[in-house]
């Protein structure tokens, strides 16, 4: 963890995200030296919560087929 100012902070903003995002960083943002908020990586929960709000809203735009399949095809391994 890396203790950013607030000046620093607000002038890199981007850099710091995309730092989040792809090295998974995580940065504290201090005011005078005091630690007064932090820019990290989404939790596992939040983007287990994220990720199933976006796959509900990716089916309700899919089109309904008639297709039903038992309990056993759905986990059978062979196709």
């Amino acid at each position: 963890m890396r203790l950013v100012p607030s000046t620093e902070a607000n002038r890199k903003f981007s850099e710091l995200l995309r730092r989040v995002t792809t090295d998974g960083e995580t940065f504290t943002v201090t005011i005078f030296g005091k630690p007064v908020a932090t820019i990290a990586p989404v939790s596992g929960k939040a983007s287990r919560k994220m990720a199933k709000a976006a796959l509900l809203e990716r089916l309700d735009r899919q089109p309904a087929t008639n297709a039903s399949w038992t309990r056993d095809e759905l986990y059978d391994d062979e196709d």
